[in-house]
């Protein structure tokens, strides 16, 4: 499409689509209706991504869980079907891929993280294909079960990448699937189950660790912590690790290989004003507005915030974000504060899943009155039949 060059101007500008975009365009309609609110977003479609675990082990469908973003918009805010490529946040203007200028009074930044799978050497062409697979995409989340159900015994290899990455429980939790389908096809005592993750144990809260420990000698998987995967060899099924602690490279076999690609800020942001050293969106972690430029907020998965990169988290940062943003429009202090919580339910096999809930000190914020860390079945409902529904007609509605 030609460059237009046109301008226009909005009250608010929400860059993003995803969860967090909609969520907060949704809650700034409810808060203040006859607000100018734009989102701008070029994709057509939205997807429930925390199912993905589901289908990669065979359990849901994809296409149930993908919906049209027009459905999605709030009424009353102005959808540009566009990719911004530049933020000029010292003029208060974004500037899109067709060379539209959007100025703005506020600005919303919520572009999501960025897969970096050209980081793995000798990826590309492969996946989805010789045992190589992924539940990290739309399009290649149904491979994972595809490899599964064919699986006649070898190694099994999972990987978790160094950084942060959406969704931090995931890398595991479709190898407790992978581990349960085994044993009902009687394939698991001819196999190996191995995570290699480049984290320096199974998870960051204690409380849960011990849960997931025990699982992992239940079960009989082998760890090899602090190996970050660097290239995979299709031809002699290989993966190569490097050891962080020693730099050495590390090469495990595998027959089917379960890949999380390294994620990073995506390049838009990493290259403007708004970047922090490590390239994400630089906000305060208490009222989710940058350091350096008050009109602008972000959250989620593209912002500095320390948590962890889930949709629950954002759940908790979008009521704090909008309360902020409309307090800075009246002119108020912004009191509205977001302490890190997230939420991950670890599914630990068909029908078992752990919820783990906690802040930015890891200290344990549960729901339930009961002990979360335990694995239990009416946690797996939750997590199956409950919160897709409260994530469609309750958060991206702006009323949960």
């Amino acid at each position: 499409m030609p460059p237009t060059h046109r301008s226009t101007h909005h009250s608010v500008v929400i860059v993003g689509g995803g969860t967090a975009g909609i969520t907060v365009a949704a809650r700034l309609r409810r808060a203040a209706p006859d607000l100018d609110v734009a989102l701008i977003e070029p994709l057509a479609h939205h997807d429930y991504q925390p199912i993905w675990t589901l289908v990669g082990a065979g359990v849901v469908d994809r296409k149930h869980h993908r919906r049209p973003e027009a459905d999605l918009i709030p009424p009353g805010v102005s959808w540009i079907q566009d990719a911004v490529e530049q933020f000029e946040p010292e003029q208060h203007m974004v500037v899109t891929r067709t060379g539209q200028r959007i100025g703005y009074e506020q600005l919303v930044v919520a572009v999501g993280i960025q897969l970096d799978w050209h980081r793995i050497k000798g990826l590309q062409g492969h996946l989805g294909q010789d045992g190589i697979c992924s539940n990290y995409s739309y399009e290649t989340v149904e491979s994972t079960w595809r490899f599964l159900r064919t699986f006649q015994g070898g190694n099994a290899v999972f990987t978790h990448p160094s950084g942060p990455i959406k969704c931090g429980g995931a890398p595991q939790k479709i190898m407790y699937l992978a581990d349960d389908w085994l044993r009902r096809t009687g394939v698991r005592e001819r196999s190996r189950v191995i995570y290699a993750a480049a984290t320096a144990g199974i998870f960051g809260v204690p409380r849960y660790a011990r849960t997931l420990e025990g699982i992992l000698q239940r079960k009989g998987i082998e760890t090899h912590f602090r190996h970050n995967l660097i290239e995979v060899r299709p031809a002699s099924r290989q993966a190569v690790f490097q050891n962080l602690d020693t730099q050495e490279e590390v090469i495990i076999p595998y027959d089917l290989l379960h890949v999380v690609p390294p994620q990073s800020a995506p390049d838009v942001v990493k290259t403007s004003p708004l970047a922090d050293a490590q390239g994400w969106v630089e906000v305060d972690k208490h009222t989710l507005q940058h350091r350096r430029f008050p009109s602008v907020f972000s959250l989620g998965d593209c912002s500095s915030l320390p948590c962890s990169r889930t949709g629950a988290a954002i759940r908790k940062q979008a009521p704090v974000l909008v309360a902020n943003l409309l307090s800075l429009r009246a002119g108020r202090p912004l009191t509205a504060r977001y302490n890190g919580y997230s939420s991950c339910p670890l599914v630990t096999g068909y029908g078992r899943v752990v919820l783990a809930e906690f802040d930015y000190d890891g200290n344990p914020v549960e729901t339930f009155p009961f002990d979360q860390s335990k694995e239990r079945r009416s946690m797996w409902l939750l997590k199956r039949y409950v919160l897709p529904v409260l994530y469609w007609h309750g958060m991206l509605r702006g009323l949960a």
